[in-house]
């Protein structure tokens, strides 16, 4: 990954891309297009991810694999996301490996060493542990996105619940993320006001934005997460995923590679042209 800051090398690929778009691979069985070749359940999603990483390279800047898609399929599984993150880094696309790790320190360092041998470039991570859980993924040299407003609508159960003294939860974990200097995973399906507090407490955060599309969340939400003064797409500080809305776009019986290329390049120009 070089010696060059995570946030440094996403900033670039930013702007070489010409948009925040990033591309979650979520692979599900059920959804797989037709016209792939005939083969047992691993080889179908290998073929589909590996096509679907060629086929947006060049449109954005980045992936973001859904560990838990390719786990699920035990070591068979986890040799495909290797691959699909082979491939990536080949192509030259950032990779944000999904896997919402969060555990004691110990631990942690295990996990950041399995998303560095893997050749991620940066994870999400689970930071209700408290700060150990997230520093050994710092220290491993990985981009961090903490969460800490996720899309999902029952996160307001514990993340909006206002605390004695004075906030929410989102905003405490938001100012924890501020202290440490690491990113943070705000979903666009929240209110506009949050978000714009969200951002006024970590002001120099990269921001990892799930929610877009299938989820109901708009890439004109993303606004309020932008960063005050910034001159280019790649200081704007947000990279804005969307999964389902590319991956399974209706192809007409056609090319299931043409509508994936058709949906990002959408997607991609949505992003870009939505912010500031």
């Amino acid at each position: 990954m070089g010696s060059i800051q995570y946030s440094d090398r996403l900033e670039g690929a930013i702007n070489r891309a010409g948009s925040p778009a990033c591309v979650g691979i979520d692979p599900v069985l059920g959804r797989l297009p037709d016209g792939l070749s005939p083969g047992d359940d691993i080889e179908r999603i290998r073929e589909f991810c590996l096509g679907v990483v060629e086929t947006v390279a060049g449109v954005v800047p980045a992936i973001k694999p859904q560990s838990a898609c390719f786990e699920r399929f035990g070591s068979a599984g986890v040799a495909v996301l290797e691959q699909v993150c082979a491939r990536a880094r080949k192509l030259g696309l950032l990779i944000v490996l999904d896997v919402k790790r969060g555990d004691i320190g110990s631990t942690a360092e295990h996990y950041a060493g399995a998303a560095v041998g893997m050749g991620a470039d940066a994870v999400t991570v689970n930071g209700y542990m408290g700060r150990s859980a997230v520093r050994p993924f710092v220290e491993s040299g990985l981009g961090v996105y903490v969460l800490v407003r996720t899309s999902n609508p029952d996160s307001d159960e514990l993340q909006a619940q206002a605390l004695a003294g004075g906030g929410t939860v989102a905003e405490r974990m938001a100012r924890m993320v501020c202290e440490m200097g690491v990113g943070a995973v705000v979903g666009a399906t929240k209110n506009g006001d949050e978000l714009a507090r969200l951002r006024a407490l970590m002001p120099e955060a990269p921001i990892l934005v799930p929610g877009v599309g299938a989820q109901g969340g708009t890439v004109e939400g993303v606004r309020p997460m932008v960063r005050e003064g910034t001159s280019s797409l790649g200081e704007a500080g947000v990279l804005i995923n969307a999964s389902r809305s590319v991956l399974y776009p209706a192809s007409g019986g056609g090319d299931w590679r043409v509508a994936i290329r058709s949906a990002a390049e959408s997607f991609a120009a949505e992003a870009a042209g939505a912010l500031p």
